[in-house]
């Protein structure tokens, strides 16, 4: 198991939660248009996944997502072992990139968010969301397309399609329950989140499995 992957997982996400939790704190104290906060929002976590999924990719996939590890393991690419470590890395890092936001801006580092997102249409959303990320993921990895950008570009969008502005990932839903400012999530509302995205990256991996099996070739 490789010391230099975990820490480069943590390392990662960590970096990614501080870009989606510092943006959104920035972004409220300047406007107080909300629209307005959440494009600088998500401009900051498109371009910064652009930023680290180039970086850390060669180094341990820059997967910064429990949901995503959980298929490449069903998949059998990473190893049951090594990717119950990115998860718990993934979540550590996260928390840490909270706590640094807040310190940034001069803000309690101990918070809890109550910021409600609850309901069927939230989780329908974190599922939507899941779903798509996950099988860009796989579809640009098997079709050759650079990784970094396809998410960046789908998360910047992602974004503004789905109700809960895609969180999409266990372990920043998990840091930002951590923060009660713009990017937070209230922690009762993380079982309905998780158990959505859970379900999304399942599904997806099952489509994507069925779009580009591994064993076939391509027809043209």
């Amino acid at each position: 198991m490789s010391a230099r992957r975990i820490t480069a997982e943590a390392l990662a996400t960590g970096m990614l939660v501080l870009a989606v939790v510092g943006s959104g704190i920035m972004a409220d104290r300047l406007t107080q248009d909300t629209g307005l906060a959440l494009l600088a929002n998500t401009i900051a976590t498109g371009a910064v996944l652009y930023v680290l999924i180039s970086v850390f990719g060669p180094v341990s996939g820059a997967q910064m997502n429990p949901a995503v590890t959980l298929v490449f393991a069903l998949r059998g690419e990473i190893a049951p072992g090594l990717a119950l470590a990115y998860m718990l890395a993934q979540g550590a890092g996260g928390v840490a990139g909270t706590l640094l936001a807040h310190a940034m801006f001069e803000l309690p580092l101990a918070q809890v968010s109550q910021t409600v997102r609850t309901g069927a249409a939230q989780g329908l959303a974190e599922g939507v969301a899941t779903f798509g990320l996950v099988l860009v993921v796989l579809g640009a990895l098997r079709g050759g397309a650079q990784v970094a950008a396809v998410v960046a570009c789908y998360i910047t969008a992602a974004y503004w399609f789905t109700a809960s502005t895609s969180f999409a990932n266990p372990a920043v839903a998990l840091a930002r329950a951590f923060t009660d400012t713009f990017a937070g999530i209230r922690p009762a509302d993380l079982p309905l989140f998780w158990a959505a995205q859970g379900a999304g990256a399942l599904l997806a991996a099952a489509v994507a499995g069925w779009f580009w099996p591994r064993t076939a070739k391509s027809a043209g």
